[in-house]
């Protein structure tokens, strides 16, 4: 008996890994977050498959399904949204899943910074602009930043900032930023990302906010930023350029 976990992506159905989809149709046990996953994902559970939505249940009832499923001897499909390495909860259920001696795999996902990525047709590092993307969130309800993670420390690098679950707080983050970035700083707000109702905002820290207001916002929504989001006037990378030399492009350039 084994627990999978899988990154089951950022919310369009088709964007879950084939080996994802092929784990969850062999095991007869699906635990699926329903409040930010498809239910379409659960097509691909096998005939008979016990589906358990655990929006609703407490990290205890969630190992009581663990440790019922041990006893039977079933596999058990435990799908998270977006990738597991990030904001998953993933850690809490090992450690009890470790207590119990239950085994377990961790199969990657899309994140939701790499499908808002692709909503707003853009690459996050830019040469010599922005290489670096920081994922981080605001303190909230759930749990607050440990004191090192600030916004404004991040901001000092001039990274691409990708903040998770940050959207009412968007006028404090505006204003922390700005001073950073500068209030023509490409900013953008995607609402459930590769989902059929997704929306975009898109615009500038000067006016982000005061979108986001017009068009009030309710369910999942990540917040980027960064000169990267909107770059024009950069120079080309060294990869595929003809005077680079590297490995795979064949003989020795003058």
């Amino acid at each position: 008996m084994t627990v999978h976990f899988i990154g089951a992506g950022p919310g369009a159905d088709d964007l879950i890994t084939v080996r994802g989809r092929d784990l969850i149709a062999r095991c007869p046990v699906c635990l699926y977050a329903g409040s930010i996953l498809p239910p379409s994902l659960l097509v691909y559970c096998p005939p008979g498959a016990r589906i358990v939505d655990t929006a609703p249940m407490s990290l205890d009832e969630i190992e009581a399904e663990f440790v019922a499923a041990q006893g039977a001897g079933h596999d058990v499909a435990r799908l998270h949204s977006g990738d597991l390495s990030v904001y998953s909860a993933l850690a809490e259920q090992l450690r009890r899943l470790d207590r119990h001696g239950i085994p377990y795999t961790l199969t990657p996902g899309v994140p939701a910074f790499a499908a808002a990525a692709a909503v707003l047709g853009c690459e996050l590092t830019v040469p010599e602009m922005a290489q670096s993307v920081v994922l981080t969130r605001v303190g909230g309800r759930a749990s607050s930043m440990p004191e090192g993670e600030r916004l404004a420390a991040f901001a000092a690098t001039g990274a691409t900032l990708a903040i998770h679950l940050a959207i009412p707080a968007i006028e404090k983050i505006v204003q922390e930023l700005t001073a950073f970035y500068g209030a023509d700083c490409p900013a953008a707000v995607v609402v459930r990302a590769s989902w059929p109702d997704q929306r975009v905002l898109r615009g500038t820290l000067g006016d982000i906010a005061a979108q986001v207001a017009a068009e009030p916002i309710e369910r999942t929504a990540l917040v980027l930023v960064g000169r990267a989001l909107a770059a024009e006037d950069f120079r080309d990378s060294a990869l595929y350029d003809p005077s680079y030399r590297r490995r795979f492009r064949g003989g020795e350039r003058s």
